[in-house]
């Protein structure tokens, strides 16, 4: 899967798991974040921002 803001690959640890973050908008929908732009953007608010 790739991420949504960078449009990178997510990187994947044992058993699939993903080295980022998964985060639901209002309407509950997911969005695929990596690990890097978690880091940079900081807060929920800024990362739906930018979606």
């Amino acid at each position: 899967m790739k991420c949504e803001i960078c449009k990178k690959k997510i990187a994947e640890m044992f058993l699939g798991k993903i080295k980022g973050t998964i985060i639901k908008d209002a309407k509950g929908k997911k969005h695929y974040i990596c690990f890097e732009c978690q880091k940079n953007m900081g807060s929920k608010e800024k990362i739906l921002e930018k979606l």
